[in-house]
């Protein structure tokens, strides 16, 4: 079976693979993530961009050591009336974002890339899921935030832990709110690439 390859440092992107059972191998690129942002305003466009950049990148420098693998990578973002909310630096813009998203509905946007080594084939994707927060108090919001799920995450949080106490509802793909989604991940795969997920066994 050919080698998957995660291009990702995403605790939540590695579970869901690790609970699927399919094997995989996570190296995360380096790339200026920043640079884009700034000059992307589109949310698709930049999530399409990232992911791609990402994938390149991890194309480019493990070229002679996994030959023939398939290169996953993916970017998310959240977007409310327009503005494209990442993730939070530090504790103040964590409370900030979630202040905004509380009692409200917001789009969360993740751009998919998947390429082969050795080949030219490169597809790229995204999914849009509707999350809807209940109301908190600024209290429940710092308590939140002191659990320090919002690192890392974009919209500075994580439906996997205590974020799914306030979530009211989800329309669209639960794992892409994880930050990958899966159903396209399967039929990118599939359609494209020959390979089937269903195939994989750890």
């Amino acid at each position: 079976m050919k080698k998957i390859i995660l291009a990702s440092k995403s605790i939540d992107r590695k579970e869901i693979f690790q609970q699927a059972q399919i094997p995989f191998i996570a190296i995360s690129s380096e790339i200026d993530e920043t640079y884009y942002k700034k000059k992307i305003k589109d949310p698709l466009r930049l999530v399409q961009t990232l992911a791609k950049k990402k994938a390149l990148d991890i194309k480019k420098k493990k070229a002679k050591h996994f030959k023939d693998a398939i290169i996953i990578a993916a970017d998310t973002i959240v977007e409310y009336k327009g503005e494209i909310i990442g993730k939070a630096n530090n504790e103040q813009e964590a409370f900030k974002i979630l202040k905004k998203l509380m009692g409200k509905t917001h789009d969360l946007i993740t751009g998919l890339a998947i390429t082969q080594m050795g080949s030219r084939q490169l597809v790229l994707d995204y999914d849009i899921t509707k999350v809807e927060f209940l109301p908190l108090s600024d209290n429940d919001i710092w308590d939140y935030i002191n659990s320090r799920e919002w690192k890392g995450r974009a919209g500075a949080y994580s439906i996997r832990e205590r974020a799914g106490l306030f979530i009211k509802s989800i329309h669209g793909s639960y794992s892409n709110v994880l930050g990958l989604p899966m159903q396209k991940v399967f039929q990118i795969l599939k359609e494209t690439f020959n390979l089937n997920l269903l195939d994989y066994i750890i």
